[in-house]
């Protein structure tokens, strides 16, 4: 009897995935990004795929479903209930696709078609898997599956933009059980999402894996968050596995290197305690700032959204305040208010003595010189047709402030300040050729070249594995301690607050509703909504 997820697994089921030997190389690359890969997955099962940066593991589920670009080299035995997906011709794969597994994408936005409805998107999907099903049973289906994963059928017309991160990823997951496939692929489902959804989404994602029987992979950099959904866990190093079994097993006593090196960097992080703050000048005023924006009603009678209601803070040279809470609460808008990006309707911004919602102009423009952002999709926020130094030379190209020679030559220093070095090894690189850490530092670089006082960061390392997030921060307390630069570090997880921010505020509708070091909000939360976050906050065993 193999034991999985909570319950038994009869030894003698055929397994939905197998996965033998397995190398895969990319087109125009020497290196196997897998590397001899032995995998088995039977059904029900719940198995986490684990490892750093790089590792290989987005790469099993694109092999798995043989979404790979032209050119790919295979080989080794995979098996996908039953069938070899590299043997079928083009019809065939799509309708194993969906049918055998399906696929929940880390950003749901990016693979939904904006001008799809909800309902649509289903629709979609049933009609090219049982083009013979009538239109009422078509619709019956995908109401079906917006009640089940919790969106309700009254928003079968709405479209994806209209939707919270958190129900976006439940349609994700609507789409990928549509089905009922013996295998669910989830690849990193809760990366952008705060903690309180995400774990919302993944008992959705376990219980409905759990209803149909179906087996789920779990592909996630977040070893706490694995362990608490899956009885079963695998690490990959170097696109080979090198651990592999009960999941409180391989936290607790880890055998290969990078097992250790990964547990111990999520380790440090969950016991971090917050630096004192710095006696410094201030940079940043905020009093009483508003972003309200009109959503309904009629001329006389509007109805607002106060995404952001009257918040108040001040922000020191050196100092890093942390702004936590839930999705919808309003730190994404406090973070477009502060670049200029969306309106302030009230308060008052002084940026270093000058208040910026009384500036116009070239003055305006010269003054949010001083505040840069470092975005939480690095690869999302660079042109990928540019060379990164390119990436890094353009703000300084666009604000006129030296010539194209001598914006190549600062860019080269950047790279290097951030930990690319040789420069002349990474110049002339596209963002796709480098790792998630590396495209970072890339962000990281680019949001210094204008040499700003304040550095937004909107969960800029909550997509990096636990020993790259550990870099990163490094980096980010270097540069800061050098620079004397004061930081804003948005994050839904309050372990990284705790031990990187000085301080840090808890937004909720709006409004701050907690304020104080972060290890003592993490101990001791008053506000619900504190509680709420440190309560679903996963923690290694």
């Amino acid at each position: 009897m193999v034991f999985s997820a909570g319950y038994p697994v009869p030894s003698m089921a055929q397994p939905v995935l197998e996965l033998e030997q397995l190398r895969l190389r990319y087109p125009g690359s020497e290196h196997w990004t897998l590397n001899g890969l032995d995998l088995e997955l039977r059904p029900g099962e719940k198995l986490a795929l684990v490892g750093a940066s790089g590792c290989g593991k987005s790469t099993v589920a694109r092999a798995i479903l043989q979404l790979l670009p032209a050119g790919s080299h295979c080989e080794g035995d995979l098996r996908l209930n039953g069938s070899d997906p590299r043997s079928l011709d083009r019809p065939a794969l799509r309708q194993l696709r969906g049918a055998a597994a399906g696929l929940v994408f880390q950003d749901p936005m990016t693979r939904l078609n904006p001008l799809m409805t909800v309902g649509g998107h289903l629709l979609d999907t049933l009609v090219a898997h049982r083009p013979n099903s009538s239109s009422r049973w078509l619709r019956s289906r995908s109401e079906d599956l917006l009640e089940k994963v919790g969106i309700g059928a009254s928003r079968f017309r709405a479209y994806p933009h209209e939707l919270s991160g958190g129900m976006r990823q439940r349609l994700a997951i609507a789409l990928a059980i549509a089905l009922e496939p013996p295998l669910i692929i989830a690849d990193e489902p809760t990366t952008s999402l705060d903690v309180a959804v995400a774990g919302q989404v993944m008992a959705e994602l376990s219980g409905l894996c759990d209803e149909l029987g179906s087996a789920l992979l779990l592909i996630s950099h977040d070893l706490a968050m694995a362990a608490r959904w899956c009885g079963r866990m695998a690490m990959l190093d170097g696109g080979r596995k090198v651990e592999d079994g009960p999941s409180h097993q391989l936290l607790t006593t880890p055998v290969s290197d990078m097992g250790q090196r990964l547990v111990s960097a999520a380790r440090a992080r969950e016991g971090g305690r917050s630096p004192e703050r710095p006696q410094t000048e201030t940079v940043l005023s905020v009093e009483e700032m508003r972003c309200w924006h009109v959503i309904g009603g009629v001329p006389w009678a509007p109805v607002w959204l106060k995404a952001v209601d009257g918040v108040s803070f001040n922000l020191r040279a050196g100092e890093s305040l942390g702004v936590v809470g839930a999705s919808g609460c309003g730190k994404s808008t406090l973070c477009r208010a502060l670049m200029g990006l969306t309106g302030i309707r009230g308060g008052r911004v002084d940026l270093l003595g000058q208040n910026l919602l009384t500036l116009k102009g070239r003055q305006l423009r010269q003054a949010r010189r001083a505040v840069q952002m470092v975005f939480q999709d690095p690869l999302a926020c660079l042109n990928p047709a540019l060379p990164v130094a390119d990436a890094i030379a353009d703000p300084l190209l666009i604000h006129g402030l030296c010539s194209r020679a001598s914006a190549r030559e600062r860019s080269r220093a950047l790279l290097e300040r951030v930990g690319l070095n040789p420069a002349e090894q990474f110049q002339h690189r596209l963002p796709r050729q480098l790792s998630g850490g590396q495209q970072q530092r890339v962000a990281i670089a680019r949001a210094l070249a204008l040499e700003p006082n304040v550095l937004i960061c909107d969960e800029s390392v909550s997509m990096l594995d636990a020993e790259v997030q550990a870099e990163v921060l490094g980096l980010l307390r270097e540069l800061q301690k050098d620079l004397g630069l004061a930081m804003i570090f948005v994050t839904h997880d309050l372990s990284v607050a705790s031990g990187f921010c000085h301080r840090v505020i808890v937004l909720d509708k709006g409004r701050i509703v907690e304020e104080g070091p972060g290890d003592q909000i993490f101990d001791h939360p008053e506000a619900t909504i504190s509680r709420a976050l440190v309560d679903a906050c996963p923690r290694l065993p």
